[in-house]
């Protein structure tokens, strides 16, 4: 088999509203499609979602270093997974978010090939999943009505967007507390915005709110305040943006300094990259997180394969499409409330609409 063209999209679905967080707002998902072509009549589909301020990429210059990546892979075998990305990390070793398109494709072709779901080409089974809800930074009454209306649609975890100052999220915090059960769980993720008092400052304070977990609480460089923390504070760490790569995870668990690592397809540049972080994650006795930027239901559905196909996976944070005013997906994961069902078909189970992609801007490689 051999890849004889590579489609790119610039793939714009609009917001319900404007969603915030400590880095940034963004008031639309402006991702990208990934549509390799093949001399079988096979084709495999990838989705990246570049988050600027969390990977250094915006659509726009995703899409120009695409079609690099695309004339690298023109006439290689797609089943030589990891010769066709690395032939591409030789040639740009960036863009975690671009490459992760590509490699979805990949697998999502391989696996086809192959005659099987995604989750069982990676070794896996069809297992339950389960996703929070987030809610993002607000003021501490609209956030306490969203923290209400998921917990009586059957939300099982809620995840809260902090970071800004420590009484600012206390209050916050506070308020939602009050109107949810003590036994529905919070997660909290600052995405950096806070330093090492400020955090310490808040954390403390938490110890019997049933918290599971902190996500990314300072800046994703400074291991040390991590280590700091979680020997400090009684809530569990977890890297986010601290953990791009098997070699960030390889230090964060040397150095002792978080519970847990949150994965993301677009962050760590796909599948094959974040097959490796969790390995390490699994060999040191330490759970992982899928997480999500602000993907569609394809890019949601291969994430939810890779969980389903890996049983250190403990939490899903697959919930971006909620946030979406259009769902252009055709097949591909389906939520029942809260409760996810993968397809059981060959590859990842999920295309894009072509009269929605007829309207998309795009650029063909062969």
């Amino acid at each position: 088999m051999k890849i004889t063209g590579v489609i790119l999209y610039q793939y714009n679905i609009p917001l319900k509203a404007p969603i915030a967080i400590s880095l940034g707002t963004i008031d639309a998902a402006r991702n990208m499609l990934v549509c390799i072509e093949t001399d079988a009549s096979l084709t495999g589909w990838g989705e990246g979602s570049p988050f600027w301020m969390i990977v250094g990429e915006t659509q726009a210059s995703g899409l120009a270093a695409a079609q690099d990546m695309a004339r690298l892979l023109i006439g290689r075998n797609p089943l030589d997974i990891e010769g066709c990305l690395q032939a591409v990390i030789r040639y740009l070793p960036g863009h975690p978010t671009t490459r992760s398109a590509f490699d979805m494709a990949l697998y999502d072709l391989a696996a086809k090939a192959a005659n099987m779901p995604l989750y069982q080409f990676l070794g896996g089974a069809n297992r339950t999943l389960v996703t929070d809800e987030t809610i993002y930074i607000n003021d501490p009454e609209r956030m306490a009505d969203d923290a209400r209306r998921i917990e009586a649609n059957g939300g099982e975890a809620i995840k809260i967007k902090v970071g800004t100052t420590a009484q600012a999220d206390l209050d916050r915090l506070a308020m939602i507390r009050q109107v949810i059960r003590y036994e529905t769980p919070i997660r909290l993720d600052a995405n950096q915005g806070w330093d090492v008092p400020t955090a310490r400052t808040v954390l403390s304070k938490l110890g019997d709110w049933n918290v599971e977990y902190c996500e990314q609480p300072i800046l994703k460089s400074n291991v040390p305040g991590l280590r700091l923390l979680r020997q400090q504070t009684n809530v569990p760490i977890m890297a986010d943006e601290s953990v791009f790569d098997a070699v960030d995870a390889l230090r964060l668990v040397r150095e002792e300094a978080v519970d847990y690592l949150n994965i993301k397809l677009s962050k760590s540049g796909g599948i094959y990259e974040a097959l490796k972080i969790n390995a390490v994650a699994e060999a040191a006795n330490m759970s992982c997180m899928i997480g999500c930027m602000s993907e569609s239901r394809l890019a949601l559905t291969a994430n939810a394969h890779f969980a389903s196909a890996r049983q250190n996976i403990r939490f899903c944070d697959l919930d971006a499409c909620f946030e979406h005013a259009e769902d252009p997906v055709l097949g591909g994961i389906v939520y029942d409330g809260y409760l996810i069902t993968i397809p059981d078909v060959p590859g990842i189970g999920a295309e894009i609409d072509p009269i929605f992609l007829a309207n998309c801007e795009s650029v063909r490689v062969a």
